[in-house]
């Protein structure tokens, strides 16, 4: 069983990247980070076009596994970057 994890933050390319990847192997996991983005509606649309890919395709629906965010938000006390100013 070929596997793969795709760092997901519902953007254009990493949602390319899923639906290429749920194309390509036979099981997908995501993972996200929130770290105080200034994007950071995109990390709310993540379930959304997460399911919305999936509905793309009933093949696809049983290849998508789980999903973790994990939490950086304490990334920004440290430094200040383009990432979150």
């Amino acid at each position: 069983m070929s596997t793969a994890l795709i760092l997901f933050s519902a953007g254009q390319d990493s949602a390319t990247c899923l639906a290429w990847a749920l194309d390509t192997y036979d099981r997908v996991e995501t993972i996200g980070f929130a770290y105080g983005q200034r994007h950071a509606v995109e990390m709310s649309q993540r379930p959304i076009l997460r399911s919305a890919i999936a509905a793309q395709n009933t093949s696809w629906a049983a290849r998508l596994g789980g999903d973790v965010v994990v939490d950086l938000s304490g990334y920004g006390a440290l430094a200040e970057s383009a990432l979150t100013a």
